[in-house]
């Protein structure tokens, strides 16, 4: 029989975590990845495994869901930073004392801070926060939820409010927005296109100023025939009222893209082991490498279920025994079948091969991973996190998905034994005592 609930091996020696190398004081890293691959739980993890190494850590996250606030024991999270309550913390069996703060990104209040910073004039400021191209431009525009996070990171490091911060970034469709925001924002006010068409009262001389501004209403006039709802004049009044802070919010977003090659910023991919999830992941670290970008990690999120990946922890190059009786179970279910023509009952055979399906997978996520993490540069460190029983739910099952990153060692070694325990690859051949060695056994 299949003994699922039997003891887990206990835990094998394990090398130094370069997580805990990451999570130095003054260190800030970075969450990257697609949607739905449990970026938001891994940076609450980290905050974790940060504040128990004794640092003041905030974790900045883009609008959490229910669960999050629950499994950070909060009712709710705001733009500023709320400390973790101790008794909360005590009852998770973590130490009450730790001190780590969460807060949510609020996208709005970030780029209306920036205008009120940068534009002095009320006039203007107030005609740019009405403004319905600002507007969009804020709530639609693509990387502005990622540089609004960015700009709190930016004011939080200049602060210094946390010795370590833990960036959740927004989800989106191509991660790598995140990283590209500035840039992006950069070329939108650089843009000559933009200076010229919608900001004549800045480029013009006194001579040319009323020929600019006729040739500009004009063409601004016939566009808006084509795009309607008076589109283009927003836009023309945006930066027109923009004009006196241009050159001050550029030189902002360029300090801010400084930031990200910032030798104290390190960016942690997040992905899952499905091989879209990969690939994804693999065209990102080749950009990052473009960039050059300081990529600490990648984390292998949910891979494996709990048991399977304590038992390999546990049992290096050993087939877990829930897993290595799959076999058995299916010869003794021919071996004593009940029908004459030697067919199993249809129930035991259904279980089984649910069974036999439970191993295929587990098999095949751990190909899946050792392929990928073939193709890494060697300098990109490996974790593991296993999919927790039961979920996330709450600030305990945090508190081990913390242990686990912060305690598990390579995750390199880990798929290596992982292949040999399922018999993927050969154990590794042991070197043959010399004869010296031999004459010294005798």
């Amino acid at each position: 029989m299949l003994s699922w609930r039997g003891r887990v091996a206990p835990k094998a020696r394990r090398s130094k975590s370069f997580v805990k190398e990451l999570l130095q004081k003054g260190s800030t890293i970075i969450l990257l990845g697609p949607g739905g691959v449990g970026k938001t739980t891994v940076a609450a993890a980290l905050g974790i495994a940060a504040a128990r190494e004794r640092h003041d850590t905030g974790v900045i996250t883009v609008d959490p869901a229910r669960r999050l606030r629950d499994a950070l024991a909060l009712e709710r999270l705001t733009a500023r930073p709320t400390r973790l309550d101790s008794r909360r913390l005590a009852a998770a069996g973590l130490d009450p004392t730790l001190k780590l703060s969460a807060m949510v990104l609020d996208v709005k209040g970030a780029w209306d801070g920036l205008v009120a910073r940068f534009v002095k004039t009320p006039a203007a400021r107030d005609r740019i926060l009405k403004n319905p191209f600002y507007r969009s431009l804020t709530e639609q525009f693509a990387g502005a939820e990622a540089y609004a996070a960015l700009e709190q990171l930016y004011d939080l490091q200049h602060a210094g409010r946390f010795e370590v911060e833990i960036v959740d970034t927004p989800p989106a469709a191509h991660a790598f927005e995140f990283i590209q925001a500035p840039a992006h924002l950069i070329r939108l006010l650089d843009s000559r296109a933009a200076r010229w068409l919608f900001m004549p009262y800045a480029a013009a001389g006194k001579t040319a100023l009323g020929i600019a501004s006729r040739a500009t209403r004009f063409v601004v006039g016939q566009l808006e025939r084509f795009a309607g709802m008076h589109t283009l004049t927003s836009i023309s009044e945006f930066f027109g009222a923009a004009a006196e802070a241009a050159d001050s919010i550029s030189d902002r977003f360029r300090k801010v893209e400084a930031m990200l090659h910032s030798a104290s910023v390190h960016f942690v991919l997040v992905t899952t082991t499905e091989e879209d999830r990969l690939c994804e992941a693999r065209a990102l670290v080749g950009q990052m490498e473009a960039e050059g970008l300081r990529l600490g990690a990648i984390v292998l999120n949910r891979m494996l279920d709990e048991r399977t990946f304590n038992t390999l922890s546990g049992a290096p190059r050993r087939l877990p025994g829930h897993l290595a009786e799959i076999p058995a179970l299916r010869n003794s279910l021919h071996r004593n079948a009940p029908n004459p023509d030697g067919a199993p009952d249809r129930r035991l055979d259904s279980i089984v091969r649910y069974l036999e399906d439970y191993g295929a997978n587990q098999r095949g996520e751990i190909e899946r991973a050792a392929r990928f993490a073939r193709d890494l540069p060697a300098r990109v460190e490996l974790a593991i996190a296993p999919e927790i029983d039961l979920g996330v739910r709450d600030l305990g099952a945090l508190a081990k998905v913390a242990a686990i990153l912060a305690e598990g060692g390579t995750g390199r070694v880990f798929l290596r034994n992982a292949e040999v325990a399922f018999g993927i690859a050969p154990p590794p051949r042991t070197r043959k005592p010399t004869g010296t060695r031999r004459r010294a056994a005798r």
